[in-house]
């Protein structure tokens, strides 16, 4: 017994120094570029511009792979700080301002069915299999795929409401010129 727990523990530990030397070691650094524009990114990991995350968006933007308003969530004004870091033009005539949404969902309609949190990217839906689910709004992003697997259609998407902790002083409006 004691023999199998050490050679255990003596294979374990080879195995992590083996992998810690190959993450030091055996590392790709990623641009500077890469790593700029990835701070500028949401980070919500969303997939709504067709990348797995904000990481491969970033490489791909960086790369001229992908234009630089590929992200619906950052809207026009993370397009044109894009187009300014990379020097580039950017045709913002395609994109619309983003208005924050995120999901509901009708409890009357719900069938408890799990097909919407299985999708969500950002584990902002909880439930249980025939329970009803719930979202949790700080987490969601909006990206609508928790809305497209619904079978009951009891999931949509909806502008956020204005609580307390979201709401902010509108921009005063300009004044007419006095002639």
């Amino acid at each position: 017994m004691i023999i199998a727990i050490l050679s255990l523990a003596v294979l374990g530990l080879g195995l992590g120094l083996m992998l810690g030397f190959a993450s030091k070691y055996l590392k790709v650094e990623a641009g500077a570029l890469v790593r700029e524009i990835s701070d500028m990114l949401p980070g919500s990991q969303c997939g709504q511009c067709g990348f797995p995350g904000c990481g491969p968006a970033a490489e791909a933007v960086a790369g001229g792979q992908a234009p630089v308003t590929l992200c619906p969530p950052g809207g026009p004004s993370l397009a044109l700080a894009l187009a300014n870091k990379l020097g580039v033009s950017a045709d913002l005539s395609g994109m619309e301002e983003h208005i924050p949404k995120v999901a509901f969902i009708n409890e009357r309609l719900c069938i408890g069915c799990t097909k919407c949190f299985k999708r969500c990217p950002t584990d902002a839906l909880v439930g249980a299999n025939r329970q009803i689910h719930v979202v949790i709004r700080d987490a969601c992003t909006g990206c609508g795929k928790c809305v497209e697997v619904c079978p009951t259609e009891s999931v949509q998407l909806r502008e956020e409401p204005e609580t307390l902790e979201s709401w902010h002083w509108p921009k005063p409006q300009e004044l007419p010129a006095a002639s």
